[in-house]
């Protein structure tokens, strides 16, 4: 009898080892199903700033590093985190596009150098005539600093908006626009050319129907938006704005041009051709200079100095990242300096969020 009790305790025994390994194996099963934990990721906002930088005489400062800039965002130092030089000669891919890439974004297309878009503001009167005259000469010479991989587009406002080519590298066909088109021929039909494409977005007919030059910077920088890197907008003119008693202001359409370019990353350099010292309509082309990063400059003395300087202006530029520090602004001010080196910098002044 006593056996038999003996027996049944071990039983019992038994089944409740059961259970308690059953329910351990059961817990263990759970949290071998519960995902892992990761420790927080904090994610630091950047802007991109596009610099450019000259010297003195105009050439462009190249071997810079992030450490040879300071950038103030808001009036705050931000830092710095890499400075990669961009340039003509190096159809190096604009690193913007090379962070994204892992995003899905696409790089700059292969064997594509800088894009330059030249619009030159026609006016027979004297004073700007000649000077443009001039400029369309030293133009043609500016042409055989150009790479085959860069590509320009020429444009022209006299009372609308006139399209001579697409972007191309055929120095031939924009030797002749420059030599006797832009004074003296109607535009041709222009088709949309391989990608890069300004026409794609800024079509002949859209140019036909722009009778502000105002309206048609906003054109250019909204068709420029979509391509890749910093582009180049050589203004050739005589000005513009709305002369009051109170000076010279911008008309309503001017902040919609400047949004257009700023957004586009592209830095307008105005080239004044007016035969004159001073003159009111030269507070458009410098406002919208200063404004996209780009410079204004007289060319009635010394046009050579001015297309120096414009040619190393084009040479190239720094992409930065920059930190972004804590803000709910939309659109940033901007300022950008050298900390170890002399020279001029080229930067927009205000940014938007991307």
């Amino acid at each position: 009898m006593s056996s038999m009790r003996e027996a049944a305790r071990k039983a019992v025994r038994r089944s409740r080892i059961a259970v308690v390994a059953a329910v351990a194996a059961s817990i263990a099963g759970v949290g071998a199903q519960q995902p892992p934990r990761f420790g927080e990721r904090v994610e630091v906002a950047r802007l991109i700033v596009d610099a450019r930088v000259l010297d003195d005489r105009g050439n462009p400062i190249a071997g810079l590093t992030a450490d040879d800039f300071k950038v103030s965002i808001d009036g705050k130092v931000a830092r710095v985190e890499t400075a990669t030089w961009v340039g003509g000669h190096d159809t190096v891919v604009d690193p913007e596009m090379s962070r994204s890439a892992s995003s899905g974004t696409a790089d700059r297309a292969a064997g594509i150098g800088r894009l330059i878009v030249f619009l030159f503001q026609k006016d027979l009167e004297p004073s700007r005539i000649v000077g443009l005259m001039r400029i369309l000469l030293q133009s043609r010479h500016l042409l055989e600093t150009l790479t085959s991989d860069d590509r320009i587009a020429i444009l022209s406002f006299d009372s609308h908006l006139k399209i001579w080519t697409d972007f191309t590298n055929d120095r031939e066909r924009l030797d002749r626009v420059l030599a006797h088109g832009v004074l003296f021929e109607r535009p041709p039909a222009v088709a949309a050319s391989s990608m890069p494409s300004l026409v794609a977005r800024l079509a002949p007919e859209s140019g036909r129907r722009t009778y502000r030059i105002e309206r048609a910077l906003e054109l250019i920088g909204e068709a420029l938006e979509p391509l890749p890197g910093s582009k180049s907008l050589v203004l050739i003119g005589h000005g513009f704005g709305r002369f009051t008693r109170d000076g010279v202001t911008m008309e309503n359409d001017y902040d919609p041009a400047r949004h257009a370019l700023v957004t586009s990353r592209t830095s307008v350099f105005s080239l004044d051709v007016t035969n004159a010292d001073y003159h009111s309509l030269e507070a458009g082309l410098q406002l919208v200079s200063q404004q996209t990063g780009g410079f204004y400059a007289r060319t009635h003395i010394f046009p050579d100095a001015a297309m120096r300087r414009l040619a190393g202006a084009l040479a190239g530029y720094y992409v930065l990242f920059v930190e972004k520090p804590e803000s709910q602004r939309s659109v940033h001010s901007v300022k950008t300096e050298l900390t170890r080196r002399k020279g001029s910098v080229l930067t927009t002044s205000d940014i938007s969020e991307r």
